[in-house]
């Protein structure tokens, strides 16, 4: 395997040892991703929606919804139903990928300066490396939910597509269905042979 950049071992680091910590309720862990559902209505040519993934691994939550698509309106409409479902929060770790609409902009191009700001102060960012999106927990989630929920069937039009996601994300969560993430960052030092990076000097 080729050796590994810096900035990719960075953000593997950290998101790493934000899963390493001890559960806590006060500062909650969640994932976020996305995947492309084609829709196969019998009129038109498929169509994909996006199905977005938020889960709370280690609590067993999860907030799956299904999107028309995969824009910052959509993202921002995500993140603040996620920040009410945390409001005892001290923050709220958020794990996901470096896509340009995973921004604060997004939030206040919808909500304001203010509003938006405040909505994405809530929360502490933790970017997966590019071609990192396997350190994303919520990846996992969407391969649960495509066997689970989608199987093979063909699913018409976006509307049946949120009714059947909803039902699922329900049973999900009757059954508090968690992720056991056991790669660690000594796993990860001895998989692709690097050191232990220095601490960082506090400013």
């Amino acid at each position: 395997m080729a050796e590994l950049e810096a900035d990719y071992i960075q953000r593997m680091e950290d998101v790493l040892g934000v899963y390493e910590k001890p559960y806590h309720p006060a500062e909650p862990v969640v994932c976020l991703d996305e995947k492309p559902v084609p829709l196969h209505a019998d009129v038109r040519a498929p169509i994909p929606a996006k199905p977005g993934t938020v889960v709370e691994p280690k609590a067993g939550r999860h907030f799956t919804t299904a999107t028309p698509d995969r824009s910052a309106f959509q993202f921002a409409q995500v993140v603040y139903r996620l920040a009410l479902q945390y409001p005892e929060a001290e923050t709220v770790h958020l794990v996901m990928d470096n896509l340009n609409t995973h921004r604060r902009k997004s939030l206040t191009d919808l909500y304001g300066a203010e509003i938006g700001g405040e909505i994405w102060d809530r929360f502490t960012i933790h970017y997966t490396p590019k071609h990192g999106s396997w350190l994303d927990q919520a990846e996992i989630e969407l391969s649960l939910f495509s066997r689970q929920c989608l199987g093979r069937r063909r699913i018409s039009d976006l509307s049946t597509l949120q009714r059947e996601t909803k039902a699922w994300n329900r049973q999900a969560n009757r059954e508090r269905t968690t992720i056991n993430w056991r790669f660690t960052r000594r796993q990860a030092r001895k998989t692709f042979h690097y050191p232990k990076p220095p601490r960082r000097r506090a400013p």
